[in-house]
């Protein structure tokens, strides 16, 4: 088992590299400084943005590099897929003095 830990962490060396290398191949200085700034504050947003963002350049939806305004829209997109809905529910309890009831 503790064979199989080296070669583990060189394989996501390895993948974070070629992370790294798509990244700076598909945005300007700008938006990769805001990525990452985002990734300091919320790393799973990051991470689904560059999860994205190397999708669309693996698949050539990306025409030249990701100015810092593409990378704004593109998180605005990732963050309205993964945006949370929050919904308040009501328990509205019986009094024991109801008007519904008569009084004796």
């Amino acid at each position: 088992d503790s064979s199989g830990d080296p070669s583990q962490q060189e394989a996501k060396q390895r993948e974070a590299e070629i992370r790294n290398t798509i990244l700076a191949q598909v945005l300007d200085q700008a938006a990769r400084a805001r990525l990452s700034n985002l990734a300091l504050v919320k790393p799973d947003k990051a991470k689904a943005v560059e999860n994205y963002l190397i999708q669309m350049a693996r698949f050539g939806q990306l025409a030249g590099k990701v100015s810092e305004q593409g990378l704004i829209e593109i998180l605005e997109k990732v963050s309205q897929q993964t945006e949370k809905k929050t919904t308040v529910k009501f328990n509205r309890r019986k009094v024991l003095d109801s008007d519904e009831e008569e009084d004796y």
